[in-house]
């Protein structure tokens, strides 16, 4: 029967001893499927000599307890079982830890939860004392990472070391009665936690990170900007890297044009292209160029061959591309496209949408005129109104646009005007006119201009 056991630093797999430890077996199989060593830590580490574990606290736990004992069916520690057969004479021996307790005025060792590895062999002063159980089969690698562990004068050690895991390879032993096996493994309790001194993800800072944090301040600023910029669609994404195939050539003539530079730089490789960046409004060269080639090897034997190569009178400086323009072009050009699907369709203006709205009156509400509440008005207003409409079915009616050259006509007025003064006898005023004659005694009189 073995167990396997995963740690923070690796896994051990510990083959039992079942016929000459049948009880240490049995206690230690049970608390294993029980999760109750989980998040244990390994304390006591004496270097070359032994490491212990089985506490769920620690040193400054209760000692641990027996799963009977867990289960309230039995003691908290059972006697300890010795076998002349069994020795701690190589490395990776594993032995129940032991206290002393009087029985009949003498001192018997029991045994608990906790238990002991050995790092090294011929350790035969520990029989008689620590009773055997298992052996380390697999994980000597994990053994050592332990053992070079770096501990305080107690044997803890600094960053701690735990178990997170146990799991049974074969269990022979029944469970003990009101055994209920735990359907995950249980999350640390707080007393756990508090003592966790540096914790397994936790980052030591060591002297030679000190000389070069200024570097890894630069690099986490420079990560902070990218994601910025990705965030506000300067950069596809914050790790965008520039194409390898393109070459950066600055420091050029004016004069220089883009099929002279193409053709030079051709003797290297085959040039998807060769741009001159110049100036939107006047055409100028800016002096710069970017050329991209079929591959990356055209680009590193440019590099190496044309710096400070006089072109046109001017000595110019190459060097790989920093830009990555192109990228960024085409996702504004990707973007573009998908926002032009997402908009609406305009809305048809075909014969028929014309004729709806010819034939409707109301095409924007579709209402009828009924519907809507009739305007208020005074009774004057209506007769006034009542007048014009005579008026049109009459022969005499004159044309609005011809009420007032027709100054002999005194049917149609005007208001006077502060601003009248000897032309306001070419107009008739509203006191002249017959239709309001009738109406003047009632009306109350008017404030002169």
């Amino acid at each position: 029967m073995s167990v396997l056991i995963e740690t923070t630093v690796g896994d051990l797999v510990i083959d039992l001893l079942p016929e000459e430890a049948p009880r240490a077996c049995e206690n230690f199989l049970k608390l294993c499927k029980l999760k109750y060593y989980n998040f244990a830590p390994f304390y006591n580490i004496q270097q070359n000599y032994t490491c212990q574990t089985g506490d769920p606290i620690g040193p400054t736990g209760d000692g641990g307890r027996s799963v009977w004992n867990l289960l309230n069916v039995g003691d908290r520690f059972f006697p300890a079982e010795f076998h002349t057969n069994l020795s701690h004479n190589r490395a990776g021996t594993v032995s129940m830890s032991t206290v002393p307790i009087p029985v009949h005025h003498e001192e018997s060792l029991v045994c608990g939860s906790q238990f002991l590895i050995t790092f090294t062999d011929h350790l035969e002063s520990l029989d008689g004392r620590y009773p055997i159980f298992g052996r380390v089969a697999e994980g000597f690698d994990t053994l050592q990472k332990i053992n070079e562990a770096i501990c305080d004068d107690e044997g803890q050690p600094f960053r701690d070391i735990r178990i997170k895991h146990t799991i049974l390879l074969d269990d022979p032993f029944p469970d003990p009665p009101q055994f209920i096996e735990p359907t995950r493994s249980p999350s640390p309790t707080p007393q756990q936690l508090a003592t966790v001194r540096i914790g397994e993800e936790e980052r030591l800072v060591s002297e030679e990170d000190d000389e070069n944090k200024f570097q890894r301040e630069q690099e986490q600023e420079a990560e902070a900007e990218a994601v910025t910029l990705e965030m506000v669609g300067d950069l596809p994404f914050a790790h965008v890297a520039p194409p390898e195939n393109v070459l950066f050539v600055c420091k050029l003539n004016p004069v220089t044009q883009d099929e002279d530079l193409e053709l030079i730089f051709s003797r290297f490789g085959k040039i998807n292209s060769c741009q001159i960046i110049r100036d939107k409004d006047t055409g100028n060269s800016l002096q710069y160029a970017f050329i991209e080639f079929d591959n990356k090897d055209s680009v590193e034997k440019a590099y190496f061959k044309m710096q400070n190569v006089l072109i046109d009178d001017a000595r110019i400086h190459v060097d790989f591309s920093q830009s990555v323009s192109r990228y960024r072009q085409q996702l504004r050009r990707s973007q573009a496209q998908s926002h032009s699907h997402s908009r609406p369709r305009p809305r048809s203006r075909s014969p028929d949408y014309r004729r709806r709205e010819r034939d409707n009156p109301y095409p924007r509400h579709g209402r009828e005129r009924s519907e809507y509440k009739p305007r208020h008005s005074s009774p004057r207003a209506e007769e006034d109104r009542e007048y014009v409409r005579r008026r049109k079915n009459e022969d005499s009616y004159i044309p609005r646009s011809r009420r007032f050259n027709d100054v002999d006509d005194d049917r149609y007025y005007r208001r006077r005007s502060r601003y009248d003064d000897d032309r306001r006898s070419s107009y008739r005023s509203r006191d002249d006119s017959y239709r309001h004659r009738s109406h003047r005694e009632h009306e109350p009189s008017r404030r002169p201009y």
